[in-house]
C-alpha cells in the first residue's frame, strides 16, 4: 500500500496539490488518517470532471489511509453555490434517490470496500440529516459559526450581487455539520476537494473546533483545466460521462486520444496511476516524435481500462481502425450507440423502410435517395473507379441492388465516397 507519507507527497508532484492546512502533513505521517470527499448528486452517474476526486480517494487509499465516499443525498436537495453563477433547480427525492444510487454503483468500482483497517466506506449525509429537525439544527449547529464568518466565503462573496437564496447560503452548514458528524462518528479528520471547496472545508474545520473542541484538516487539490481555455470534461456533444450507456467507451477513449500535447503532460499525471518513472519515460518518448501520440495513447489505455474494462479498451481500439484505416469489416459487434458515435457528425440521409424492402439499384441510392453524388453518370464513373464502399465492402458493379439484408442494426447503411468521405442512410 505504500508509507503513510507518500500521499501527499504524491499529490505533490502530480501537480495536483493547491491548498493544505497547516498541521496536514504531520498528521500523515503520525497516523493512519480518515479522509472524505462528498460527490454531489446531480445526475445518476458521475462524469469526468469528477476523476480527479475519485482518484484522489483512490490515492488515499493505497497509501495506506482510509477513504471515505460521501454522496451527498441531503445537500443534493439544497445544492452547492461554488463556483456557480446561478442558483441550479432543486432536484425530487425520487430523482435525488435515483442519482443517489446510481453514483454509489459507480464508486464502488473504484473503491476497495473491504474490512481492512483502510478499507473503503460509502455514506449518505441524507441518513443523519432526515430526522435532523430545523429547530434543533440551528440551535445546535448554526450559533457556532457567525453570519460575518459564512459572508467572508467566496462561494457567498461571488454570488451576492446577482441574489442567494437562504436554501443556498444554508449548504456551507450542512456540509460544515458533515464534517463534523463523521469526525465524531468515524474518526475522520481530513476532508478533501477542489480548490472551489475551500471556502466549505473550512467551514467544516472550525465546526469540528468550536463544537467538538478537535482538530480536523483540509487539503484541496487543483481544478483541472484544458491549455485553450475552455472548460475541462465538455464537449460540443455535452459531458463526457462514466456510465457507459451515457458516453460509450469508444466515445470515452476518443476524447483521452484527442488530448492535446499540452494537456495531456498533466493529464497523464493527473488521471493515471503510473509511475513518477514510467511517465517520464513516456514524455521522452513522446518528445522524439509528437505525431506517434504516445502519451495520449498510453492515457486513452489507462483510462478506459480503470473506468470501463480492458475488454472496452481493445473493443474501442478495434472501432477507431473503422474511420482511419478502414480495417473493420464487420459492424455486427457494435451496438448501436457506439455505431453512432463512431460516425457522429457524418452527413445522414433518411429512407422509407418500404423503398427498400422493394430494392433500390445502386446508383438510384447515391444520387437521388441521398445525394451523395450529383448524378447517375458521377455515380457509375466512381463504382467504376473503385471510389465507392457500402458497409466498407467496394462496390463492383453499378448494377447492385440494395435490399433490407444491408442494414446494420436493422437500420442504417454506411456509403463511403474515397477514402475519407462517410454518409449514413437511417432507414425509418
Amino acid at each position: 500500500m505504500g508509507t503513510k507519507t507518500d500521499f501527499i507527497e504524491e499529490l505533490r508532484w502530480r501537480g495536483l496539490l493547491q491548498d493544505i492546512m497547516p498541521g496536514t502533513e504531520e498528521l500523515f505521517k503520525k497516523e493512519t488518517v480518515t479522509g472524505y470527499i462528498g460527490f454531489d448528486p446531480t445526475a445518476d452517474s458521475l462524469h469526468i470532471g469528477s476523476l480527479t476526486q475519485i482518484f484522489t480517494l483512490l490515492r488515499l487509499q493505497k497509501a495506506g489511509h482510509k477513504p471515505i465516499a460521501l454522496v451527498g443525498g441531503a445537500t443534493g436537495m439544497v445544492g452547492d453555490p461554488s463556483g456557480k453563477s446561478a442558483e441550479r433547480n432543486l432536484l425530487d427525492e425520487e430523482a435525488l434517490n435515483k442519482n443517489v444510487s446510481g453514483i454509489k454503483k459507480q464508486l464502488e468500482k473504484f473503491l476497495d470496500f473491504n474490512a481492512d483497517a483502510n478499507g473503503a466506506e460509502l455514506v449518505n449525509n441524507y441518513d443523519w440529516m432526515k430526522d435532523y429537525s430545523f429547530i434543533n439544527f440551528i440551535r445546535d449547529i448554526g450559533k457556532h459559526l457567525t453570519v460575518s464568518y459564512m459572508m467572508a466565503k467566496d462561494s457567498v462573496k461571488n454570488r451576492l450581487e446577482n441574489g442567494m437564496s437562504f436554501t443556498e447560503f444554508s449548504y456551507q452548514l450542512l456540509q460544515a455539520y458533515d464534517f463534523y458528524f463523521l469526525y465524531k462518528h468515524k474518526n475522520c479528520k481530513v476532508q478533501l476537494g477542489g480548490s472551489d471547496q475551500w471556502g466549505n472545508i473550512t467551514s467544516g474545520t472550525e465546526l469540528v473546533r468550536r463544537k467538538a473542541g478537535g482538530e480536523a484538516y483540509g487539503i484541496t487539490t487543483q481544478l483541472v483545466k484544458k491549455a485553450d481555455g475552455t472548460k475541462f470534461g465538455k464537449t460540443e456533444s455535452g459531458n463526457i460521462w462514466l456510465d457507459k450507456t451515457k458516453t460509450s467507451p469508444y466515445r470515452f477513449f476518443q476524447f483521452w486520444l484527442n488530448a492535446s500535447d499540452e494537456d495531456v503532460e498533466n493529464w497523464i499525471k493527473i488521471f493515471t496511476f503510473l509511475t513518477k518513472e514510467e511517465i517520464d519515460g513516456l514524455i521522452a518518448e513522446h518528445v522524439k516524435d509528437k505525431g506517434k501520440r504516445v502519451l495520449q495513447k498510453a492515457l486513452a489505455k489507462e483510462l478506459t481500462t480503470i473506468v470501463h474494462s480492458a475488454a472496452d479498451y481493445e473493443a474501442a481500439v478495434e472501432t477507431s481502425k473503422v474511420l482511419f484505416n478502414g480495417e473493420l469489416k464487420d459492424f455486427s459487434a457494435l451496438d448501436e450507440t457506439t455505431f453512432l458515435d463512431v460516425f457522429d457528425g457524418i452527413p445522414q440521409f433518411n429512407i422509407i423502410r418500404t423503398e427498400l424492402e422493394n430494392s433500390i439499384n445502386v446508383l438510384d441510392l447515391l444520387a437521388e435517395k441521398t445525394q451523395v453524388l450529383p448524378s447517375k453518370s458521377e455515380a457509375r464513373k466512381l463504382i467504376q473507379g473503385g471510389g465507392v464502399s457500402i458497409n466498407k465492402a467496394k462496390v463492383e458493379t453499378h448494377e447492385l441492388v440494395i435490399n433490407p439484408s444491408f442494414l446494420i442494426n436493422n437500420k442504417y447503411i454506411l456509403i463511403q465516397k474515397g477514402k475519407k468521405n462517410y454518409f449514413l442512410c437511417i432507414v425509418n
